[in-house]
């Protein structure tokens, strides 16, 4: 039973008749709306396998009745062996679910182009959706299904009878059962086409080569060709000194060339002697942009490319970043910025006009050298001011009413206070003075604090001065005395005096 489904494609006028005129004559174009590219909507058939799917393919591509729309500005103009190739792969694929990659990788061609001949298989009525693919955010895509068909217009053209197995099924599972005589001699070149692999097609510049060595031998009068491998001298054989080919006469072998000169036009090279190629202005503009916001706080974070537009005046003028800096010094700076390309602009106006000449840019430099080192001294300065203040000794106030007040506070905060005597022990009477102590004893304490104070240790006349007073151990001990032990614990509490023997 044979039955074709009514057709879904849009069918118009061919603009030229058909390759196989001795087939068909004339055959209306082929079109396959995107509604329509679906499965279910499809008026062809499923193809048995990719064998028979590459006849319909390969028929497609030389009837001419394709042609991408007007409407579309880009992407390929005709269905050519392009789209051959990538029916190819898909033939290949059980199921036809084959991944934009996936084509990339085997084809060589770009996802935009691949995307082209998937659009032009599915319009031609060769391929329809089973399963549209999907991009779902934080998921991975899924490819799209296709069914690989065979349009209605092929069986047409061939006269290819088709039946329906099961009357419930739907039209596209009908499957071929015999064909007319007129359209077997095109079944069999299409056949030949199918068993065929189209390959990727070589480069033009390749191909053209040979093609200009030819002609420029040919133009030359080269008539005999001198492999690589059988470079030799020419060997006569016979006596005879003429030779056969016309009065050609090979040179002698001391006139050969040994292939140790040099050619008298030497190529020149085009790389440069450091291994870098001379930056043009668009270069030079964007390594300062990038040097300066390398040595430039305030324009660290900022884009290179809107610096580089910011400082393009100052690059064609052939500034360095250093040049930059000793403007920006005889300019000012802010304390603030809040837009770091922005008070750029603004401190880089009109800086080609002024130093518009080395020189200028040179005292420019030098003035902002001369600034940096003076801030570095300045800092240098203050450290050591700072660091003598906290660890150095302290300095007596100058004035006779501070240093009076200064003597009250420390008498008051270092006066002895008496001891409470015990209810059952006799107290120790209080020492006023060193009026009743004799001479000897006075000369006996005095060398005894001589000899402790020359290895350093001032306990006994600190311990004197913290129990009687100064005024009292000065008496004992002699003012002189008194002062240098003072000198010397101060000093034991400072960190730039350390104690040592000889």
């Amino acid at each position: 039973m044979s039955a074709v489904a009514a057709p879904a494609t849009v069918l118009l006028p061919s603009p030229r008749s058909s390759v196989n005129d001795d087939a068909i004559s004339v055959l209306p174009g082929v079109f396959v709306p995107e509604a329509a590219q679906w499965l279910p909507m499809s008026s062809g058939r499923i193809a048995s396998d990719g064998y028979s799917w590459m006849q319909a393919v390969h028929w497609v591509a030389g009837s001419g009745l394709y042609k991408p729309r007007r409407h579309r500005s880009h992407g390929p103009r005709s269905f050519g062996p392009t789209t051959v190739r990538v029916a190819q792969e898909l033939a290949q694929l059980v199921p036809c679910r084959p991944g934009i990659e996936y084509l990339v990788r085997r084809t060589g061609l770009s996802e935009r182009s691949v995307e082209y001949h998937l659009a032009m298989l599915r319009e031609t009525g060769l391929l329809a959706y089973i399963v549209k693919g999907t991009r779902v955010r934080g998921e991975g895509a899924l490819a799209s299904e296709f069914a690989r068909m065979i349009p209605v217009e092929f069986d047409a053209a061939l006269g290819i009878r088709t039946v329906r197995r099961d009357e419930d099924a739907p039209a596209y599972t009908r499957a071929a059962s015999g064909i007319a005589e007129s359209g077997r001699e095109l079944m069999a070149k299409l056949a030949k086409k199918a068993s065929r692999k189209v390959r990727k097609p070589r480069s033009k510049t390749s191909s053209k080569a040979p093609a200009r060595g030819a002609r420029k031998g040919a133009e030359q009068g080269v008539v005999t060709a001198v492999s690589d491998e059988a470079r030799c001298t020419p060997m006569q054989v016979g006596t005879s000194t003429v030779s056969s080919a016309g009065g050609t006469s090979f040179p002698p072998e001391s006139k050969l060339a040994s292939g140790d000169a040099k050619s008298p036009t030497p190529k020149k090279s085009k790389a440069k002697a450091g291994g870098r190629r001379k930056l043009n202005v668009v270069g030079r503009r964007f390594q300062l942009a990038r040097e300066l916001t390398q040595e430039l706080d305030w324009l660290r974070g900022c884009s290179v490319a809107r610096i580089a537009w910011v400082a393009r005046g100052v690059a064609d003028a052939g500034w360095t970043v250093t040049d930059v800096k000793g403007w920006l010094h005889l300019r000012g700076e802010a304390a603030r910025v809040r837009r770091g390309s922005g008070l750029l602009a603004v401190l880089l106006a009109g800086a080609e006009t002024v130093l518009d000449t080395p020189a200028k840019r040179a005292d420019a430099v030098e003035q902002w050298r001369g600034a940096q080192e003076a801030a570095r001294r300045h800092r240098i300065q203050q450290v050591r001011a700072r660091t003598e203040r906290y660890e150095g000794d302290w300095d007596a106030p100058t004035s006779r009413a501070v240093q009076r007040q200064v003597d009250e506070a420390f008498a008051a905060s270092f006066r002895p206070k008496p001891w409470a005597a015990a209810p059952d022990t006799e107290a120790l009477p209080e020492v006023s003075g060193v009026g009743g102590l004799e001479d000897d004893v006075v000369a006996e304490a005095r060398a005894e604090a001589r000899q402790r104070l020359m290895v350093g240790d001032t306990s006994l006349i600190t311990v004197a001065v913290d129990a009687m007073g100064r005024e009292t151990a000065e008496q004992l001990y002699g003012a002189d005395l008194v002062r240098r032990a003072l000198q010397l614990a101060s000093g034991a509490r400072s960190s730039l005096m350390t104690y040592g023997r000889r």
